[in-house]
């Protein structure tokens, strides 16, 4: 016995797998996921609008139930899930989401805040919309092709006769392999505009058609932001993007949503709102409200926390960072008049589809005229009856086979006996010259007109924009989505979103930071975890940044806002910056941008530096004081006025110097210039340094002792930078400590 029968085709497993999945892809591009030029629609969609026709659920009928008309589908057409279908369905009856809706529900059919909310198929009741009408009219008119079903038991068309180009006016998604579509819905008026333009110029550019398409057209009253160039390049390419931004109002103070960009969910997007809101990131906001309903379906109101909030700034915020403005994809990818998918500009959309509605209408006339070319012939042998009548009643009456007779005596075609006896006799005594006359005149009247167009392919283009004009004046409405250029969107940096609340910043000595409310805290009383206690504090608003800086010159920067309240015990400050070995915060900074701080090292050099020089977004810090060999940082002093404040500096031999700080060079970061000279040899350093303001009074403490130096005996140690000043007192060899006194 053969081990390979005949019956059995061998074949290496990966030419089977590769052939069997590339008949898959096939199959998802060309049957379910791409829309075909000519109807705009996708088979099932195609499949729906037919099997509700053939159930004779027309605009004027009565509603059924949509579980009727998807079992038609399912059980005649498209033998798949019953719940995919009625999806499908679902989203044709959605005006928010078909620019032209194709069926019309009644009953729960989803929200545009949910659109998957809609009832089961059971529910709801379908029929079909006028516009659906513009798809079926000339469906047995001789003007499409016929295909058997799936079980071969009935026919379907294959395509449907647009009378307007469906596949600009609704739009589609779909995700098929290897390719995708995303073609937006467009205004009817302004397509047809530009249909009836290519017609008169086929010659028209891209451009030419873009005068009367600017742009696409949604369902909702969103704004299109995306400026006429790239709305211009998208339709010259077919591929591109665009961006939708809600429209709002102000009354009384509160911001009011009117209308939001398409297929986004208000109740997500006040979700998104609230985020930011319990985040502490959006201060400006007090409160959220929905009252949209039926009258209104969008109207989302967001109260501002003060009258003084800028409005424009606050919605550019949220325009860039939640669904009140979106991108969406454009990919105007197709099935063509060839069977091919491909991605297709505006221009080869017309025309093409023009090309598919001139045939259509050119097969339609065909198929009139073959009928009144029947009825004429059929006339001129019912003419004959009538004017012997009397003579045909006897044939029929006395002969067995009157039909030969018939058609030897009067010259008749087999057709037109046949007619005349399927007649009814009473039907023959009615016969009457003048109707039938008059029924001649009026079809040979029409198949002149019929053939004086089908003879000529201009008469065929003007009857084509003749019908595409009637149908704009009964179906085209003005555009919902208004084009307004606007510029990018910025989101407020979260530190200005801050209100600008006083805080005191606290450190401890193990590192725990956490900041509290007001300037009037005394850090020292608050509690501290078990060995810890309190090392530095600074006191600066929400808005600010803190600045820490660490005994290698390196300073690091965090929001004040974002740090944990001091009604807690605050947390590790190494969970939000890195510390480099050894490293060690020395003191905290704050202020504003532009003020002025003072650096020094203690082997005497240093430099005035801007607060901002000090921030960075670096966890690790930036090296901001250069430190010399064998030399610590000297805590940071604020500059109040470099131009008249002076500089007091001490060395570890006592000796003072009084200089100008204006000699100090301003600078972002580095080693700085020498302040004093000291005596390095004999270990000498720098161990005070203090801001001196014009007409202040310095305090000098060694031990027990106390020396105030007015603004005459200064007069004594003044001098320039890097001299080497004068020696204090006896008595005040060993300083303790320095303070200017205003």
């Amino acid at each position: 016995m053969s081990t390979n029968p005949d019956y059995l085709e061998r074949q290496p497993l990966h030419a089977f797998t590769e052939q069997a999945y590339l008949d898959y892809s096939m199959y998802v591009i060309l049957d379910r996921a791409l829309p075909h030029i000519a109807d705009g629609l996708k088979p099932v969609q195609r499949r729906i609008i037919y099997a509700m026709s053939e159930l004779g659920l027309s605009a004027t009928a009565k509603f059924k139930k949509s579980a009727r008309t998807i079992g038609d589908v399912l059980g005649k057409y498209h033998p798949h899930g019953d719940s995919a279908c009625y999806e499908a369905m679902v989203l044709l009856a959605q005006p928010f989401s078909y620019r032209y809706p194709l069926v019309d529900g009644q009953g729960n059919w989803g929200s545009i805040d949910d659109p998957k909310s809609f009832a089961a198929m059971r529910y709801t009741e379908a029929r079909l919309t006028g516009y659906a009408n513009l798809l079926l009219e000339e469906a047995g008119q001789g003007t499409v092709d016929w295909s058997a079903n799936f079980d071969g038991t009935l026919e379907e068309p294959t395509l449907l006769p647009a009378r307007l180009p469906n596949v600009l006016l609704n739009g589609s998604t779909g995700i098929a392999v290897g390719m995708a579509t995303d073609i937006p819905p467009h205004n009817l008026q302004e397509i047809t505009a530009a249909c009836v333009h290519l017609l008169k110029h086929p010659d028209a550019t891209v451009a030419d058609l873009c005068k009367h398409v600017p742009a696409p057209d949604y369902p909702t009253e969103a704004e299109i932001i995306t400026p006429r160039t790239e709305l211009f390049k998208m339709y010259e390419t077919g591929h591109g993007s665009l961006r939708m931004r809600a429209v709002y109002t102000l009354e009384e103070g509160e911001l009011v949503i009117t209308a939001l960009p398409h297929q986004t969910s208000a109740s997500k997007l006040l979700t998104q709102i609230a985020a930011q809101m319990n985040a502490k990131k959006l201060p400006l906001v007090e409160d959220l409200r929905d009252e949209s309903d039926h009258e209104n379906p969008v109207r989302l109101v967001i109260v501002p926390r003060s009258r003084k909030t800028d409005t424009e700034t606050l919605m550019a915020h949220l325009f860039a960072t939640t669904d009140l403005e979106r991108s969406y994809r454009v990919n105007l990818n197709m099935i063509g008049l060839d069977g091919r998918p491909s991605v297709k500009n505006l221009k080869t959309i017309l025309s093409e589809w023009l090309e598919y509605r001139t045939n259509t209408v050119r097969r339609r006339l065909s198929y009139r005229l073959d009928k009144v070319k029947k009825r004429l012939h059929l006339l001129e042998g019912l003419l004959i009856a009538f004017l012997n009548i009397d003579e045909i009643i006897k044939i029929i009456r006395l002969k067995d086979r009157p039909k030969p007779l018939l058609i030897a005596r009067f010259n008749l075609s087999d057709t037109q006996a046949e007619a005349i006896l399927e007649m009814k006799l009473r039907q023959l005594a009615k016969l009457e010259e003048k109707k039938i006359t008059a029924e001649q005149d009026k079809l040979s009247k029409e198949r002149q007109a019929l053939e004086t167009t089908l003879g000529d392919e201009q008469n065929l283009k003007q009857q084509v924009a003749k019908e595409i004009k009637a149908d704009t004046k009964a179906y085209g409405n003005v555009r919902r989505s208004p084009l307004v250029e606007r510029g990018q969107a910025q989101a407020i940096d979260q530190q200005n979103l801050a209100p600008a609340e006083p805080l005191t910043v606290i450190l401890s000595a193990k590192g725990w930071i956490r900041a509290a409310k007001g300037h009037d805290i005394d850090p020292e009383k608050l509690n501290y975890r078990s060995g810890d206690r309190f090392l530095n504090a600074t006191s600066g608003r929400s808005d600010q940044n803190v600045v820490f800086f660490d005994n290698k010159g390196r300073s690091y920067a965090l929001p004040t806002h974002s740090l944990p309240s001091a009604r807690s015990q605050g947390e590790p400050l190494s969970g939000r910056l890195k510390l480099s070995d050894g490293a060690q915060i020395c003191c905290l900074l704050s202020g504003e941008n532009d003020d002025h701080w003072l650096l020094a090292s203690s082997a005497g050099y240093g430099f005035v530096t801007q607060f901002s020089h000090l921030q960075t977004k670096n966890k690790a810090g930036k090296a901001s004081l250069t430190l010399p060999a064998n030399s610590q940082t000297l805590p940071p002093l604020p500059v109040n006025n470099p131009q008249s404040d002076r500089l007091v500096v001490i060395s570890s031999l006592a000796y003072l110097l009084v200089f100008p700080i204006a000699e100090l060079p301003e600078m972002a970061k580095g080693k700085g210039v020498k302040l004093m000279n000291i005596q390095p040899k004999k270990e000498e350093f720098i161990q005070f340094i203090c801001v001196l303001p014009a007409q202040a009074v310095l305090k000098i403490q060694a031990g027990k002792r106390h020396l105030t130096l007015k603004p005459s005996d200064l007069e004594n140690f003044q001098g320039s930078r890097a001299q080497r000043g004068h020696k204090l007192p006896r008595g005040f060899q060993q300083v303790q400590g320095v303070e200017a006194l205003i």
